[in-house]
């Protein structure tokens, strides 16, 4: 199957399949006329990678998960090193919300002392 046939197959873009391909998270047989050509079971691989995207993780995460990505990754039991790696991004995440929230804070203390917070919504 061609990038543009498997990208709509799984709801991506050809962008983001060489993407993927450059990461080294799927791969493809080129055609004589240059065309990448992808196995049907890189629809199910694609999909996987996708899922784990959606929950947070980075292509760097992902890597972990190649020896599963070809089944079900959602049903199968997860591994130890995979859900290090899931603990190890929630932690990251966890961090990264902390140092907002306290960026946000900072600034609502800003525009409290600057407007006496009559001005402006501050209770978000």
């Amino acid at each position: 199957m061609r990038i543009g046939d498997l990208a709509r197959a799984t709801g991506t873009t050809a962008r983001a399949l060489r993407h993927y391909e450059q990461a080294g998270l799927i791969s493809s047989e080129r055609a004589s006329n240059g065309y990448r050509l992808y196995d049907e079971r890189a629809v199910v691989r694609v999909r996987n990678i996708r899922h784990l995207l959606s929950v947070g993780l980075t292509l760097d995460d992902v890597r972990v998960f190649l020896p599963c990505l070809d089944g079900d990754v959602t049903a199968a039991p997860p591994s130890d090193k995979g859900l290090q790696v899931a603990l190890d991004r929630l932690t990251v995440l966890n961090e990264r919300i902390a140092a907002q929230i306290a960026v946000r804070d900072r600034l609502r203390a800003a525009l409290r002392e600057q407007t006496g917070g009559s001005r402006i919504d501050l209770a978000a």
